[in-house]
């Protein structure tokens, strides 16, 4: 059965975090071109990190043996974690326009349609850009990231209208769902044998490469 481990608390010295949209390009004669897309756009990501210490180096030690007996990864763009605006080693924080902390979550309103959703819960005046992650959430295991095309802040009372690209799937998340600023992630695993993390003393370097899972 399936559990979710967390990527290791370390600096990532380098991260590829990118979607990935199957298509078919067919170029003809007479200067035609068809082009059809097929299946669910997913995420696929790769780590790594150096000069770790013998501590931090055990945490990756743990999470391999996690990430190989069932567990699946809650994976992020660890140099993109939250919102420009807000980028720093700081996790989000102030209070929303409602009353209440906020910490980096909120509440998916309305859906208009698959680019478009509202997010209420938000601090008045929250800023959010091109290329910040947004993540909507149905469940621990049912979790969808996409990237804003258009920026946009909060209005007074703590709701913001956002584009995104890919699409949300409409028929998977339906209200109620969370979304999430702060380490915004999809599910992921670990790519079979992607794993690497030589011994050499006095530091370590860790890689990894993992891709999106689809779970119900």
């Amino acid at each position: 059965m399936a559990f979710l481990i967390s990527l290791p608390s370390v600096v990532y010295g380098q991260v590829s975090f990118d979607p990935v949209r199957i298509r078919d390009t067919n170029r003809m004669e007479g200067r035609r071109t068809e082009t059809a897309y097929s299946g669910t756009p997913y995420w696929i990501a790769s780590y790594s990190a150096s000069k770790l210490t013998t501590a931090e180096a055990a945490l990756f030690d743990a999470f391999n043996m996690d990430a190989n007996d069932g567990g699946v990864i809650a994976g992020y763009d660890a140099h993109r974690p939250r919102p420009i605006a807000y980028q720093g080693s700081n996790p989000l924080s102030g209070v929303k326009a409602g009353g209440g902390a906020f910490n980096g979550d909120a509440v998916l309103q309305s859906i208009t349609d698959g680019n478009t959703i509202v997010v209420s819960g938000l601090p008045a005046g929250f800023k959010l850009g091109r290329g910040d992650y947004v993540e909507v959430r149905k469940s621990t295991f049912v979790r969808s990231l996409h990237r804003i095309t258009q920026a946009a802040t909060a209005s007074a009372a703590g709701v913001v209208t956002l584009k995104i690209r890919f699409a949300l799937n409409t028929q998977v998340f339906t209200l109620p769902c969370t979304v999430h600023f702060e380490k915004p992630s999809c599910i992921m695993e670990m790519d079979a044998g992607s794993f690497s993390m030589p011994k050499t003393w006095p530091n370590y370097n860790v890689q990894f490469t993992a891709t999106e899972l689809f779970l119900p």
